[in-house]
């Protein structure tokens, strides 16, 4: 299921929510998109955040044999990541589910408080991620090196504060599945299957011999972090002005 737009109207322009799409499609145009394995591996592993690298709080001396990244500053990677994307299809998807999804959130938090619950969620999927992938183990695993790039941990965040905010907002949404349409469904259900997809995928993916290359727990976390987030920073109602006594 594809999320293509949804009936849930703002009262404000998103001006932050335009303005992490227009960075993050910025930032893929500077990656070295067509250069050689090798280029695109070391770009990678310079700038991206590395599980090991975020649970201990230095470069890894086995990747430092292999690509010199004398500059990286490890917890500047954490915030770069989030702009980074693998490919066109990865930088689409995201964007798409920012537009669709952000511009509410902005609406009803402001977007002050949208940034710290977007960049929180964010690095909140960064330690999960980094944690169920082995990043505390002194001896890092293969799933430990591995670069973690692109912005769906703070979107997962977005997602999660979305479905708390708007359980029922209608969301058109292109479903495959034997066949192809246009559905109106409403948002518990669209992000609800979204979330238990991620959670079964990623049981799925612990301890399998082959890794899909998405990070279910990057996800998973996020989702949950802008669900605590958002009843951090949601403004609170005022009360009722107090009546006064009648003599």
């Amino acid at each position: 299921m594809i999320p293509l737009r949804d009936r849930n109207p703002t009262t404000n322009t998103p001006y932050v929510t335009i303005a992490l799409i227009a960075v993050n499609v910025l930032v893929f145009f500077t990656e070295p998109i067509s250069a050689s394995n090798l280029a695109q591996a070391k770009f990678f592993y310079c700038k991206a955040a590395i599980p090991f690298e975020v649970l201990h709080g230095h470069q890894s001396f086995r990747l430092a044999a292999t690509f010199a990244c004398p500059d990286k500053h490890v917890w500047f990677s954490i915030l770069y990541s989030m702009f980074l994307h693998g490919g066109f299809l990865h930088i689409a998807g995201n964007m798409l589910f920012l537009w669709v999804f952000g511009n509410n959130i902005e609406d009803r938090l402001g977007p002050v408080k949208f940034l710290l619950l977007y960049f929180g969620a964010g690095i909140a999927a960064t330690f999960a991620q980094s944690l169920v992938a082995g990043g505390l183990a002194d001896v890092p695993t293969r799933d430990a090196l591995q670069p973690m790039v692109g912005a769906s941990g703070a979107i997962a965040g977005v997602l999660g504060a979305y479905i708390l905010l708007f359980p029922r907002a209608r969301v058109s949404t292109l479903v495959i599945f034997f066949f192809i349409t246009v559905v109106d469904l409403p948002a518990y259900v669209v992000l609800g299957l979204w979330f238990v997809l991620q959670v079964f995928s990623g049981v799925a993916s612990v301890g399998a011999t082959a890794s899909s290359g998405v990070a279910f727990f990057a996800h998973i976390g996020g989702f949950v972090a802008g669900m605590i987030l958002l009843a951090i920073l949601r403004p609170r109602r005022a009360p009722p002005p107090e009546m006064p006594f009648a003599y």
